[in-house]
């Protein structure tokens, strides 16, 4: 009788800890191991295809990583170049674009230039012409960058007047050469936010330009887009409904990404509270923190940012997540059901794959 009860309960065991182990692989379905990729500081992200690609800054110099298997494994840190007084802090840092045949790098040195550095199918990396045609106009060195097909646009706030303005510029050859720089917005009272930087996404000949405008005492975030590649752009509009009045910057310039809908999703942070909304739609308050970002898979919008020293993020099955303790988020789709993660944590470009 003893053995008989002893072996039920060791059957009642094993049974208990199949149901745990199978609770614990639902649980754990979004997880996935963090990646140390590299030193530095200020990554950013590009997915195109099953690669993913990372730059970011270390000391003076520009490094790269890649992933052809969606980030299972990285290859081991590339100097893109060395740029004397490179800046890759408080959201300044380089940024990458392009698609499977073609990488774009562009840079910010102490002095206000941006450089650009392109990456072709040998696997080699060559300088292109200096983005800003006028000396050093770039002193926030604040800039994003975007690509689609042939049409790569760059933004930034620039200073060649005194007081910043968002200018851009185009290039149709992966960044070995530039337009002329266009002025895209000046404030009517003077400046725009002059520590947050914008965010640029180009899709086919549409350029959509997101930053923090500096209007009536509000630092409220605005949209203006151009339908002929950025030639022209029309008015810009504010996002959301509510304004933020404020005498100061909040060094939070937000993201914008795009859905298969062909709709515009972006975020932002209004006080202490993160927001998201479509253009010409009212807010939604999502979290509470800074520094957030977004990207769509499909029909789901998936949003990050840093709360309390950590990574967030906002997932539409899963609810709330944290991803690790970091800064700086970038999220980018990498298939139908993963999206990468990559942040810098302690002087370490971290990268992580969520299953949604």
């Amino acid at each position: 009788m003893k053995f008989k009860k002893m072996r039920s309960i060791i059957f009642y065991l094993i049974f208990l800890s199949s149901l745990l182990t199978i609770g614990c692989r639902e649980h754990d379905q979004h997880e996935a191991a963090s990646v140390i990729v590299g030193t530095g500081k200020m990554p950013n992200l590009l997915s195109s295809g099953n690669s993913l690609s990372i730059v970011y800054g270390t000391g003076d110099s520009i490094m790269f990583t890649s992933s052809s298997d969606r980030g299972e494994t990285f290859s081991s840190p590339q100097l893109i170049a060395i740029l004397p007084q490179l800046l890759s802090s408080h959201m300044r840092g380089p940024q990458i674009s392009g698609n499977e045949n073609s990488l774009t790098v562009i840079a910010c040195n102490k002095p206000g230039d941006i450089f650009s550095y392109t990456k072709d199918n040998s696997g080699n990396w060559s300088p292109g012409n200096r983005v800003n045609d006028i000396d050093t106009a770039s002193k926030e060195a604040l800039m994003s960058l975007s690509a689609d097909g042939n049409n790569t646009f760059a933004v930034w706030l620039d200073l060649r007047d005194g007081k910043n303005k968002i200018f851009g510029s185009h290039s149709s050859d992966a960044g070995k050469t530039w337009s002329k720089n266009k002025l895209i917005y000046a404030s009517p009272d003077g400046t725009v936010c002059e520590c947050c930087k914008p965010s640029v996404l180009v899709n086919g000949d549409q350029v959509n330009v997101m930053f923090r405008n500096w209007l009536n005492g509000n630092r409220d975030l605005y949209l203006i887009q151009s339908e002929n590649a950025g030639l022209d752009f029309g008015v810009a509009k504010k996002l959301g409904v509510e304004s933020w009045a404020l005498n100061g910057c909040p060094m939070d310039g937000g993201g914008i990404a795009i859905g298969d809908d062909k709709k515009l999703h972006t975020v932002w942070r209004r006080q202490g509270k993160i927001y998201s909304c479509e253009p010409g739609e009212k807010e939604i308050e999502i979290g509470t923190g800074k520094a957030c970002n977004l990207t769509v898979v499909g029909s789901q919008t998936i949003y990050t940012w840093t709360e309390n020293g950590e990574i967030i993020c906002l997932l539409p099955n899963a609810g709330r997540k944290v991803i690790g303790k970091g800064q700086s988020p970038v999220i980018k789709p990498i298939s139908n059901d993963k999206v990468a993660f990559v942040f810098e944590s302690e002087n370490q470009i971290t990268a992580k794959i969520i299953h949604l």
